[in-house]
């Protein structure tokens, strides 16, 4: 049986992992309220920068901010973004069972951003091409990302979606679709904006382009394309804070109640000890009153 002492080193012990899962727990709590106001100005960001692309276009089809003389590599480019360590769930591991029902190492080439994922992918022995930290601070630098986007005739990115503080998903969504989506996501914005505003259109008959409407346009694509990216990583990041708060406060929880139990342990053991060592007085006193009346 455990002694007192050893069951109260336990019980602080347990006590300070309800302290550090609770402090865990707030700051999630605080960062996906921070990261949630970042979405709503890079959606509104989008929306104006979309209403300038879709006048000048001249492709139906996006390019991801190509020149005409580029020519794509013909394979799939597969981004992978997951959390920069642990304790954020099982988010991670879902992720990446997804991806790799997907995976085929000759049609795919991989980025990956965010150390689990890294780790995850090299237990796996999966090879990837590029890898880059995820962003701690605010501002996120999407352009490395941007310039191996563009060599490729397609992109499909793997990300962690945020429905809600208890409900998080997996999903993987090709970028070229996912502009368009945005897009007339965005143009349902510009229209009514239009419908109060008497804007100027943005012709070639009303501004100069150069060095060519298609060299503007591809500019404009690679804007739109760092701001869909960030997006998709602002995304990811109230997921991963999500999915560490769920996970803090379930360790909150057991560790709450394993310290309760300890605590009860420790009494009982602490009476038990007590209660011993009375025996052993009164059976000690007997023991002398019987030795001195004979």
């Amino acid at each position: 049986m455990k002694q007192p002492r050893e069951i109260l080193a336990e019980e602080k012990a347990m006590r300070s992992i309800v302290s550090l899962t609770s402090a865990f727990e707030s700051l999630s709590s605080m960062k996906i309220m921070q990261t949630k106001k970042k979405v709503l100005v890079s959606n509104q960001f989008f929306t104006e920068i979309w209403g300038i692309y879709k006048q000048i276009r001249v492709d139906v089809e996006f390019n991801f901010g190509r020149s005409a003389s580029e020519k794509p590599i013909e394979k799939e480019l597969l981004i992978l973004i997951t959390a920069p360590g642990g304790l954020s769930g099982d988010i991670d591991q879902r992720l990446v069972r997804k991806f790799r029902e997907h995976y085929d190492p000759q049609k795919n080439d991989i980025i990956v951003i965010g150390r689990h994922g890294a780790q995850q992918l090299d237990m796996a022995h999966i090879h990837y091409g590029q890898y880059y930290d995820l962003p701690q601070k605010d501002f996120i630098n999407v352009d490395p990302l941007v310039v191996q986007i563009r060599k490729y005739r397609s992109a499909r990115v793997f990300y962690q979606h945020y429905m809600s503080l208890t409900t998080q998903d997996v999903r993987d969504l090709d970028l070229g679709e996912v502009v368009n989506r945005m897009g007339r996501a965005a143009d349902i914005g510009v229209a009514h904006l239009e419908t109060k505003e008497d804007d100027e259109k943005i012709t070639e008959d009303t501004y100069i382009f150069e060095p060519s409407p298609y060299a503007v346009a591809a500019h404009i694509e690679s804007s739109i394309m760092r701001l869909a990216l960030a997006q998709f990583i602002y995304d990811s990041r109230l997921a991963q804070l999500a999915s560490r708060f769920r996970a803090m406060s379930a360790a909150k929880e057991r560790s709450t109640d394993e310290a309760k139990a300890l605590h009860t342990q420790y009494s009982r053991a602490k009476r038990a000890l007590i209660d011993t060592r009375l025996k052993e007085a009164q059976a000690g006193l007997k023991k002398v009153r019987q030795e001195t009346s004979s």
